[in-house]
């Protein structure tokens, strides 16, 4: 059986393509860049930025990964 995160994934995989713009919430800085809620329980990796933790960031969805989870972003 799928996870709640698996299924939100997946969900929004199957709505959202790449080249996608949408707005986000930066909910984690880490040394490579910042992890990105674009939905509910859906996080996606922008690579190197690092705005404040907390902030609002508009993205472009560059890549999904459905196997892994992952999603790579970059600034709009």
């Amino acid at each position: 059986m799928t996870d709640s995160r698996e299924q939100a994934f997946s969900s929004f995989v199957g709505s959202y393509r790449p080249n996608t713009v949408l707005d986000g919430r930066v909910v984690q800085v880490v040394p490579f860049g910042a992890f990105v809620e674009v939905a509910e329980g859906v996080v996606g990796l922008l690579f190197d930025e690092q705005p404040a933790e907390g902030s609002a960031v508009r993205v472009r969805i560059v890549q999904t990964d459905l196997d892994r989870l992952r999603m790579s972003l970059a600034l709009a």
